[in-house]
């Protein structure tokens, strides 16, 4: 039997993670690094290991990069305090530069960073409002949040990587715009609100697609743009017919064959939908 590649998971007691470990744990050896080791309902989390990404000492963590094949970064700092959000967002950034910076000195083969379509979602407002039409990975990303300018800004940080100028060599990255991996948020949408009925219906992510999309993200074995840059950016989204973030360099580059649709995922409480909108505009 192959031995199997290691790869690091940070933030693996976090939502996504938890959704991603079942597939990564069949095909690979795993590091799992956190800063607790429970997730958000308090169940402990198998395998994880205590670690402070934002200490810019990286000799306290970067003998768990040696010898990995792939980082898997989740990891992230959150708050409710509003006057704290851009702080925690800045540390965000921070936590990212030293996962990239700690994966380029040990070696590891490339970075897949979950993103959040959150990076270009100034966007989505004029898409609902039928002012735009489609937002493309290669669009300039534009958020109007703290929590989406720090995921635009390492989206961008890790193209600095990619490119390698600054180091003298390249680190593989892929980022990740997760969509909605729920299966609640149609059901949760007021009854007959068809504008957010379809935005529910646009970011859609099973979790096998998810599933897929990450570990063709890890395997695959070139990833460069038409200028040679080991560099991309996914959506994180299933086959949807109302998608409104575009998936075919996804399609192109890593073979990305989403299975579920969630039009017919979700044929049941979209026809409750339509029929509450259809009996609010007889009502006047």
């Amino acid at each position: 039997m192959a031995e199997r590649k290691k790869v690091v998971v940070t933030g693996a007691a976090g939502l996504i993670a938890g959704q991603m470990l079942p597939a990564l744990r069949e095909r690979y050896g795993l590091t799992l690094l956190d800063v607790r080791t429970t997730d958000r309902e308090g169940n402990e989390v198998e395998g994880v290991q205590v670690v402070d990404l934002l200490n810019r000492d990286r000799d306290g963590y970067r003998a768990f990069f040696d010898g990995a094949y792939a980082v898997v970064h989740s990891g992230f700092v959150r708050t409710d305090d509003p006057a704290q959000r851009f702080w925690a967002e800045l540390a965000n950034v921070e936590m990212a530069y030293n996962v990239y910076q700690t994966a380029w000195e040990e070696q590891v083969h490339r970075v897949i960073s979950i993103s959040s379509n959150h990076a270009a979602d100034y966007y989505e407002p004029l898409i609902l409002e039928h002012k735009w039409d489609v937002v493309d990975p290669d669009k300039r990303a534009l958020s109007d949040n703290y929590y989406g300018w720090a995921k635009e800004t390492y989206e961008h940080l890790g193209f600095v990587f990619a490119v390698g100028r600054v180091n003298g060599r390249p680190l593989e990255n892929v980022q990740i715009r997760i969509g909605g991996p729920r299966e609640t948020d149609v059901a949760r949408c007021p009854k007959g609100d068809l504008v957010r009925v379809r935005r529910a219906l646009a970011v859609y992510l099973s979790e096998r697609d998810l599933h897929q999309l990450i570990v063709k993200s890890i395997e695959t074995a070139d990833i460069r743009d038409e200028r040679g840059v080991s560099f991309q950016i996914f959506y994180g989204i299933s086959d949807n017919s109302h998608a409104f973030w575009s998936i075919a360099n996804a399609r192109r580059i890593i073979g990305y064959e989403p299975e579920d649709n969630s039009e017919i995922r979700f044929r049941d409480l979209i026809a409750e939908h339509i029929q509450a909108a259809l009996e609010r505009q007889e009502q006047g």
